[in-house]
């Protein structure tokens, strides 16, 4: 060895201490590195996993609220839809009811000028009643009595027309030109044979009565014997 210029007992003091060296390193130096490379290892790994694992549940969350929103937006529409369909519901109601209301206050007041009028030509009756009867004296160059003024005045608004007994129907109705009083109407219902009757107002016939029972027609009228009385003069 010294000829090879080795120092024995120096070359092994050298290897006694590289193995010491060795043997620290390894207990305190190369373990704890390992250990502390391992926990990186596994805290960055583990940071990597959490990571993944919120970016997951960050879309999970986008997700649900997606669908939290498009669920509100939905419901949100449908209350406007409903609603709108509630408030056109309501206003044609109410228009339906105002119109009901306006043809109700028509109906009424035009049953309220018929009956004024009626009102009127029934204050009337009298007046034409004295003027046909003074007409009437003097034509026939004598006063009548009671009696003979009744029958014209009977004659001229409410005289039965002939035929009228042969009419059968379950309605009919009867127009005269001035109101009827209720002996008048009593006595055409009972010629009408209990049919129910109902009773008009026409001035423009002038006198006499119209009676129409289902498709039967009776007219008697003035104004009809009238039309009659110009045509054959033609």
């Amino acid at each position: 060895m010294d000829a090879l210029g080795i120092n024995l007992g120096y070359l092994l003091m050298q290897i006694l201490l590289f193995v010491i060296l060795l043997l620290v390193m390894t207990n305190y130096a190369y373990g704890p590195i390992l250990k502390t490379l391992e926990e990186r290892k596994a805290r960055i790994a583990k940071g990597l996993e959490d990571a993944r694992q919120a970016a997951i549940a960050r879309d999970n969350a986008d997700a649900e609220a997606k669908k939290i929103l498009d669920a509100a937006r939905a419901e949100a529409a449908k209350a406007r839809s409903d609603a709108a369909v509630q408030a056109e519901e309501t206003a044609k109601g109410i228009e339906a009811k105002a119109r009901e209301e306006a043809k109700a206050i028509v109906a009424a007041a035009a049953q309220d000028a018929e009956a004024e009028r009626n009102r009127i030509l029934s204050e009337l009756r009298g007046q034409v009643a004295s003027i046909s009867i003074a007409a009437a004296n003097k034509l026939v160059g004598e006063a009548l009595d009671e009696k003979r003024q009744r029958a014209i005045i009977a004659d001229f608004f409410a005289k039965a027309p002939a035929g009228l007994a042969d009419m059968s129907a379950d309605k009919a109705v009867v127009t005269s030109a001035l109101p009827l009083t209720d002996e008048e109407q009593a006595n055409l219902t009972k010629s009408l044979k209990g049919a129910a009757v109902e009773f008009k107002v026409d001035p423009s016939i002038l006198g006499g009565l119209i009676v129409r029972a289902g498709d039967q027609v009776v007219d008697s009228s003035v104004a009809s014997q009238m039309a009659a009385m110009g045509e054959s003069l033609k």
